[in-house]
């Protein structure tokens, strides 16, 4: 059973989280909505741009992604902040779900029953027990920087989430104004070849994308984003429940 996170999941769902978040800056015809409402005299290039600009400068937030891959659904609720600690949680269609823990040097990852059988297919009924003795319930600790760690933890980058934004593969759209979480935003529209976004930009206080949706395409999905700049709080997992397989003994 290997120590961390196997590659295809995370690389998998690095991929799903990612799709659909890019926010093109270049040129469109104007809208009827620029010249009044919300921005007002602002195009979607140019409220793109703005939103851009704010989102990834948060020191904070929380992501919640559920969208379709070839390899199945993946879903991710993970809050982040620009030190790059992090927590939350990974799910892939049946595999089971892994949750994830980055402080400071250390990160941490734990994984449920289903996860664990998942991984151990094809081993003896005596591995898969000697798998869940030492694992269910119980912390992995690797240290950030190991390379074990490091595909994991680009889920604790914010640029994984948000970077994107500042580019594009065609223009953007303004479109209708609307209400999410309780403020009106207004909602910019993108097309890819076969995919179509929806970027859901807070008109109120700061010009956050709360909002992101994907329809068509090979992975289609939504993310929200809520809890800007909230602080994380505590997050290191209980000492009794941390196991460190380079000593193969719980962590003190």
């Amino acid at each position: 059973m290997p120590a961390t996170a196997p590659r295809r999941f995370t690389h998998l769902a690095r991929a799903a989280l990612c799709a659909g978040v890019a926010l093109a800056a270049t040129a469109c015809g104007p809208s009827s909505d620029e010249a009044d409402g919300p921005f007002p005299g602002m195009s979607g290039p140019e409220i793109a741009e703005k939103a851009a600009k704010a989102t990834t400068k948060a020191t904070s937030v929380t992501v919640d992604f559920a969208g379709d891959t070839t390899d199945g659904n993946i879903k991710a609720y993970m809050s982040i902040d620009s030190r790059g600690d992090c927590k939350g949680t990974l799910t892939m269609g049946g595999t089971g779900t892994a949750e994830l823990v980055r402080s400071g040097d250390t990160a941490y990852m734990r994984f449920d029953e289903a996860f664990l059988r998942s991984q151990n297919e094809g081993g003896t009924a005596e591995e898969n027990a000697e798998v869940l003795k030492m694992l269910k319930g119980r912390w992995l600790k690797e240290q950030a920087s190991s390379p074990e760690a490091k595909e994991q933890l680009e889920f604790c980058d914010l640029d994984t989430y948000l970077g994107g934004f500042q580019e594009g593969p065609s223009p953007v759209r303004r479109g209708e104004t609307t209400t999410l979480q309780g403020k009106q935003v207004v909602v910019l529209t993108q097309k890819d070849g076969d995919a179509s976004y929806k970027f859901y930009v807070s008109a109120e206080g700061e010009p956050y994308v709360l909002k992101v949706e994907q329809k068509g395409g090979e992975e289609p999905g939504t993310m929200t984003f809520t809890d800007f700049n909230k602080p994380l709080g505590p997050i290191e997992p209980a000492a009794k429940d941390v196991i460190d397989l380079h000593t193969t003994k719980p962590a003190q």
